[in-house]
């Protein structure tokens, strides 16, 4: 527990030690900076660091998180400038340092004739696991627009790299400068893709550990995809961060003037740009000056997504894409974290209740930190919660996870 006088005490003493004129050097106006500081500090540690909430019904996949991943019950303390939520999430893919990565790159051909980019990140140097036949493995899902170079997975790569494992990052269609072979992109309920990606990883090194980690729509798209196959999956385990629950959900909070502002209008135009770049391609079947039209994401995915998987209105398609349909059908152990300040998840949306009836699941949820953000530190530039807590989750599965399942 910090110590509030403690707190106030040093910041006096480097305030006295930093501030020389003007103001601050009469008594006065150092009183007046130590009275707002000690003021804003008491409400911070009141009202913002708190506890994350852990939901998990069942008690081995609990027990297992309380003593192996220390992060579940530890305060958050988001950064104490750049807490609240949508302030967190436009902050991150500033501020973060983005670890340096060398991948290899894969390409596979999927069913329908398209092709599928992986990133590889073998490790090969770890004297952890030596051996690339048995080295743990972690398949990471970038979300919406994203690729193996954003700063999550990044820092993901890197906190693998210090244990030992080795990474494959999915790329969906499209994506990462990739060509587009067929006039088919991605979207958060079709798991084709993944499926194939998951079988081919697994049959690459079959006596490996392997695990997934998704994130936002990536994070959708591999519990869409484990509700689906249930104990048919070669995964261990996964983990998951800033999935949105609730597709509608998702869209009618990004639909407020402030977060379409924000994330939604900014969002619509990467994706626009995105499937722009292949037009040639996909014009064949799309009206692609109206998809160039969209102003919010659930429009593009009303003149774009849902028509090109067939789904017959963008109702049907959000209700398929949601995960928390699926969540009972779970079979893996799964953490799921999300923060209830999360513009893009919602948090009446979140799943609690369904959570609650499966032993296989579990839910971490921070009053603060947005999407995607999960910041801490005075000067967040390297790890977050969130990278300390993928770490945590993973090293616990490789290492102890038969306790999982111990009653």
């Amino acid at each position: 527990m910090i110590n509030l006088q403690v707190l106030t005490r040093e910041l006096s003493i480097y305030l006295e030690s930093q501030v020389r004129v003007g103001l601050f050097g009469s008594g006065v106006g150092l009183s007046l900076v130590l009275g707002v500081s000690a003021a804003y500090l008491c409400y911070y540690l009141s009202s913002i660091a708190k506890k994350p909430r852990l939901v998990a019904a069942g008690e081995a996949f609990r027990t297992f998180l309380e003593q192996h991943c220390p992060a579940v019950t530890d305060t958050y303390y988001p950064t104490i400038w750049c807490w609240e939520g949508r302030a967190q999430t436009l902050l991150r893919p500033f501020i973060a340092h983005k670890p340096i990565v060398q991948y290899t790159n894969e390409r596979i051909k999927t069913a329908d004739g398209g092709q599928i980019s992986l990133d590889w990140f073998n490790n090969d140097v770890n004297t952890l696991y030596p051996d690339i036949g048995t080295r743990p493995t972690i398949i990471l899902l970038p979300g919406l627009t994203g690729t193996s170079g954003e700063s999550y997975i990044l820092h993901m790569v890197q906190q693998s790299k210090i244990l030992g494992y080795r990474c494959v990052v999915f790329n969906n269609r499209g994506i990462a400068g990739e060509d587009l072979l067929t006039p088919r992109t991605y979207c958060a309920s079709n798991t084709e893709d993944l499926e194939a990606v998951i079988n081919h990883v697994s049959s690459t090194y079959p006596c490996a550990p392997l695990m997934a980690a998704g994130v936002s729509m990536g994070g959708m798209l591999l519990l869409n995809y484990l509700g689906r196959t249930g104990q048919g999956t070669p995964l261990k385990a996964a983990v998951v961060f800033s999935a949105g629950w609730n597709a509608p959900e998702s869209a009618d909070s990004l639909e407020k003037p402030v977060n379409w502002l924000l994330f939604n209008y900014y969002l619509t135009t990467c994706l626009q740009s995105s499937v722009n770049r292949h037009r040639h391609v996909l014009e064949k079947i799309f009206n692609m000056d109206v998809v160039m039209k969209a102003k919010t994401i659930r429009e593009f995915d009303k003149q774009f997504t849902s028509v090109m998987f067939g789904y017959p209105s963008i109702d049907d398609y959000y209700k398929d894409a949601s995960p928390c349909y699926k969540l009972k059908s779970v079979e893996i152990p799964v953490l799921c974290l999300n923060a209830l300040d999360d513009a893009f998840s919602p948090g009446h949306a979140i799943p609690i209740e369904s959570a609650k009836q499966n032993p296989n699941v579990a839910l971490v949820i921070t009053s603060f930190g947005g999407h995607i953000g999960f910041l801490e530190g005075i000067w967040p530039r390297q790890h977050t919660y969130m990278d300390r807590l993928f770490k945590q989750f993973v090293q616990a599965v490789i290492e102890h996870g038969r306790e999982i399942h111990t009653t």
